[in-house]
């Protein structure tokens, strides 16, 4: 799968299917699973690495684990997952110079063939122009973005007419400087649909209704192994709650198992 692949999904009506993954394990069951496009998401600071929030995630820890993901995957190459990789907190905001080096550092050092990045403010747009003509495609991510979680809350986001004319517009924008797909997380459903109406690139929706052309999901969300979901993620199965109950019945059995039945014989020297 390639960049460009996305777009004919698109035009052709498939839905489009975008799954998280932060290691070897989580990458070959999401492969195995079918999924389109597999997302190394900086939202690993809190799956895998235990913060609170994206903004600790450092380019080094995205391209070990990006290496991670790649290694997971069975596939031939040209049957593989598109693998896209979040540029995380403070890589591409500081310049275009310091933007196309973390882009570039993780399309060479890794398999990753995208990025992902987050919002259209002009500087942001700036950059997503110069990294597209240096030949790095480009994920767009509008709405509730979490690196502004300082800023913006995890609180629905463009709940007003004004936000969502400005959302709409930011979306045109990316999709003129060359972004391939556009993520759009925890917005009005009808937006998300006014929004997949007016581009030709793919918009993929993260608690934006059914009413886009793929659906993205944190894989630990999906499968119940994190403490708490987001609400417009709710959990396929309890497997935190599966995997801790086998774990318990195996530890009570080797208790059993090692525990001694009867006294050990005395010893002649006891006293």
């Amino acid at each position: 799968m390639r960049p460009f692949d996305l777009i004919r999904l698109k035009q052709s009506g498939k839905p489009i299917i975008m799954l998280t993954a932060w290691d070897c394990l989580s990458a070959a069951l999401v492969e195995a699973a079918g999924a389109d496009v597999v997302l190394v998401g900086d939202s690993l600071g809190m799956v895998a690495l235990g913060h609170a929030t994206t903004l600790p995630v450092t380019l080094d820890q995205m391209l070990y684990h990006t290496q991670a993901v790649a290694r997971g995957f069975t596939a031939m190459p040209l049957n593989q997952p598109l693998l896209v990789c979040d540029l995380p907190f403070l890589s591409y905001q500081c310049g275009t110079d310091l933007a196309v080096a973390a882009a570039g550092k993780l399309l060479k050092e890794s398999s990753a063939s995208a990025v992902k990045l987050e919002g259209a403010d002009p500087e942001v747009v700036i950059v997503v122009d110069r990294l597209v003509r240096m030949g790095i495609p480009v994920m767009g991510h509008l709405g509730l973005t979490p690196q502004a979680v300082n800023r913006l809350g995890y609180r629905r986001q463009a709940t007003d007419q004004v936000s969502q004319d400005r959302l709409i517009a930011q979306a045109i924008t990316l999709e003129k400087r060359g972004c391939f797909a556009l993520v759009l997380e925890h917005v009005p459903d009808e937006l998300a649909g006014r929004t997949r109406r007016q581009l030709s690139i793919p918009v993929i929706g993260i608690g934006a209704g059914d009413d886009c052309d793929g659906q993205v999901r944190v894989t630990a969300d999906l499968l119940g192994m994190t403490a708490q979901q987001p609400p417009f993620s709710p959990p396929l199965l309890d497997s935190r709650k599966m995997c801790i109950d086998a774990l318990v019945s195996w530890i009570r059995q080797q208790h059993r198992i090692t525990s001694p039945t009867t006294a050990p014989p005395q010893s002649k020297f006891d006293c």
